[in-house]
């Protein structure tokens, strides 16, 4: 399309420069999500004792090379309740998983080889086995750089990081996210329309989205289509980090958004891609503050959230541009030479013994929402794509939105 930036130039774009959010710490449970923005170091060293991965005895490996042979047992020792005192030749002690190995004692026999008589063990067979004791230090070691800085925090990364020894981690903040609905027409949701009115959806979807992707959604509310309201509103979101207008993204008489931005001190870059659904996307700056206007109907407003706002969240963030990525199924139904623009299509994604199938929705109308609730997956036309057979492959993504 003449004028029109490519999906991934404009992209890049949205994405040149954009820095990190300063650090800040937080409770272990805060993290959850967040990204760690320097190298996690180990506190403790784990296991901090050679501990026993079994139940039985701990003896002395050169008691045992020989069997059957008969110890004395001299004690016992558990989890949290080590065996005082140290093993001599001729001696075991009983013992459970997780209890440390008592001094003196280098190997583990199972239970399942013994038979206890009183304070005698009886060792009848069984090698013992260098696995069923954990070496101090066998997970890591006090000092040791485990979690590298840009790691998006998973539970099982918590769960690391308490057993490290730590109880607060240093994270990038969240992105704050203004979100601006725009438009006469849109009222809350919970209130009847009037004649001529809609129920405002878009920012309620947008603001789980950037949720979900790590943001801090701020929603603005609705502005009217006046300057001086659009003006008042976007004053609102002066510390955001992003801002996502919805609606008036076009050139019409009542699109009054770019005017609005370029007034409020941003720098228009661009307004229009080859993109379908999502043609009038705009994107401007106001130094390190980037706002994106996303169209008015519904699933244009999500599907560029998606293509668009997500990567930007992840590389404010500090992980990177988070990408999703892509795959390849095989159609289920024909498909038509694409137009001009690089579409993407509504569709439901199926796995099946032979592989991925997928098949369009059969309106790719940009207003219904029903439709994208219903799909999993996006199909990724390339502009000018020729014609497809069922059975042929296409691009697509898998969508959680």
């Amino acid at each position: 399309m003449k004028n029109a930036l490519t999906v991934d130039e404009a992209l890049a774009r949205v994405l040149a420069g954009a820095e990190p959010t300063p650090s800040e710490d937080v409770g272990l449970l805060e993290a959850v999500g967040r990204t760690i923005a320097e190298p996690l170091v180990a506190r403790l060293t784990q296991p901090p004792f050679d501990a026993s991965a079994m139940d039985g005895y701990a003896v002395r490996k050169a008691d045992v090379d020989d069997l059957p042979v008969s110890l004395d047992i001299i004690g016992e020792a558990a989890a949290g309740h080590p065996f005082a005192g140290a093993i001599k030749q001729g001696q075991a002690v009983r013992i459970f998983t997780g209890a440390p190995l008592p001094a003196g004692s280098d190997a583990i026999i199972i239970q399942e080889n013994t038979d206890r008589d009183g304070n005698t063990v009886h060792i009848k067979d069984g090698d013992p086995d260098p696995g069923h004791v954990r070496p101090s230090g066998g997970d890591f070691s006090a000092g040791q750089k485990i979690i590298p800085p840009g790691t998006k925090l998973l539970p099982r990364h918590i769960a690391l990081a308490a057993a490290m020894g730590h109880n607060k981690l240093k994270v990038h903040r969240k992105p704050v996210v203004a979100i601006l609905a725009t438009g006469d027409e849109l009222v809350e949701p919970g209130t009847t329309p009037k004649p001529g009115q809609i129920v405002a959806s878009n920012g309620y979807a947008i603001a789980a989205m950037v949720e979900a992707a790590g943001g801090s959604p701020r929603p603005l509310g609705i502005a009217g289509d006046t300057l001086p309201d659009l003006q008042t509103k976007l004053a609102q979101a002066g510390d955001a980090d992003v801002v996502i207008t919805i609606g008036g993204a076009s050139v019409g008489e009542h699109d009054l958004v770019e005017n609005a931005l370029t007034s409020s001190g941003f720098e228009l870059d661009f307004w229009k891609i080859a993109m379908r659904p999502g043609k009038p996307l705009m994107f401007a700056q106001r130094a390190s503050q980037r706002a994106v206007g996303v169209p008015g109907n519904p699933v244009s407003a999500i599907i560029c959230t998606h293509i668009f706002v997500r990567p930007l969240i992840a590389a404010l963030s500090g992980n990177g541009h988070n990408a999703t990525i892509p795959r390849e199924a095989r159609l289920t139904t024909p498909l038509e030479r694409n137009g001009p623009r690089q579409h993407y299509m509504r569709a439901s994604l199926e796995r099946t013994a032979d592989g991925d199938v997928v098949t369009p929705a059969e309106s790719q109308d940009s207003s219904l929402l029903s439709v994208l609730a219903k799909s999993n997956a996006l199909i990724v036309r390339a502009p000018a794509a020729a014609a497809l057979r069922a059975g042929e492959k296409v691009t697509v993504l898998p969508i959680d939105f």
